[in-house]
């Protein structure tokens, strides 16, 4: 059997021979194994979803398809987990969607401010956007699996912030372009940090203010580091997890008809872990002495313009794709 203590050497170097990890193991060993990255640690309601989807996957082929969940980014980063998909280093990974955004701002459609700010809206926007995703996913040789969405999105700070003015010049961390954009918009500095150096950066002063899920807050212990969590709800982004389709197809139709059944329930759990990880969230903040809040009618306001601005540059951007998805949403939403 393959040892993992130098997995992603040997990766990497099947990547450039151009075979698969299932084709380094021995004839002796029966089980394709996959490897699968993502960034985020393993007390993140994402990871423990994915773990189940592994699970599932495994008991359902009897062993026949073993996929290893690689958290916090230890095999793979962030940056680089779509295109090691799509070159073959590892068969399988997650990834937040919105981090796709420069390829085509379809990607981004779930990171756009009002938007889509509640489950309900969330779900609709995803059935209105998820067969022109897949399609654009499937032209790069990736089949879309199953998406899962954060917790809405909410302003996290040292300070209480109640007027957009707040925002001016606070170094604000950034995870997409999106986000980026509503730095620039509130006139705080956009900063790129992933979420497991968060602590650091704040408090080594790198970043003052960051927008992200009550999640995302509770995992890395915010309370350590800042002490207001506004409640704002911008917006709900999604992981998606990939699959190569290359190695898809290698697998017999009764394994593939396995892991799609595993990520249709992955993907149904994966919301329902996300609805009660909002409120879960929120109370271990509050336990913690994070001050908790509501957007102040003059922010709301503030926030509400950027939106508006945001939803057309977007629309502008995303072209004809992006029109037939809102179409599709409004259509989903009557």
């Amino acid at each position: 059997m393959t040892s993992r203590y130098s997995k992603l050497s040997l990766l990497t170097t099947a990547a450039a021979l151009g075979i698969g990890l299932a084709g380094l193991s021995t004839t002796a060993q029966a089980a394709t194994e996959w490897d699968m990255p993502t960034p985020y640690g393993d007390r993140t309601f994402h990871t423990v979803n994915i773990r189940e989807f592994a699970d599932d996957v495994r008991e359902a082929t009897d062993g026949e398809l073993d996929i290893t969940v690689h958290s916090n980014g230890s095999l793979i980063g962030h940056a680089e987990i779509k295109n090691s998909v799509r070159r073959g280093i590892v068969p399988i990974g997650e990834l937040i969607m919105s981090r796709l955004a420069n390829e085509n701002p379809i990607f981004e459609v779930d990171s756009v401010p009002y938007l889509a700010s509640s489950y309900d809206d969330a779900w609709s926007l995803w059935e209105a956007s998820r067969d022109i995703i897949a399609e654009e996913l499937e032209q790069q040789g990736l089949r879309l699996l199953f998406a899962v969405p954060w917790p809405p999105q909410g302003i996290y700070t040292n300070k209480a912030i109640e007027t957009g003015d707040d925002l001016e010049n606070l170094s604000m961390r950034a995870y997409n372009t999106a986000s980026e954009r509503i730095a620039q918009l509130t006139g705080a500095v956009p900063t790129q940090v992933e979420v497991p150096d968060i602590p650091t950066a704040f408090s080594t002063g790198r970043v003052e203010a960051m927008i992200t899920s009550p999640a995302t807050g509770a995992d890395t212990k915010a309370w350590d580091y800042l002490s207001h969590f506004n409640h704002a709800q911008l917006w709900l982004p999604k992981n998606m997890i990939i699959v190569s389709e290359k190695a898809f197809s290698r697998l017999d139709e009764a394994t593939q008809q396995a892991v799609l059944d595993a990520a249709a329930e992955a993907e149904t759990r994966g919301w329902d872990m996300s609805r009660q990880e909002t409120d879960d969230a929120i109370a271990v903040l509050e336990e913690n002495g994070i001050v908790v809040s509501e957007p102040s009618e003059e922010l709301a306001e503030t926030l509400r313009k950027v939106g508006e601005t945001m939803t057309d540059e977007w629309v502008e951007s995303a072209g004809e794709q992006g029109q037939t998805i809102l179409d599709a949403y409004e259509n989903n939403r009557e």
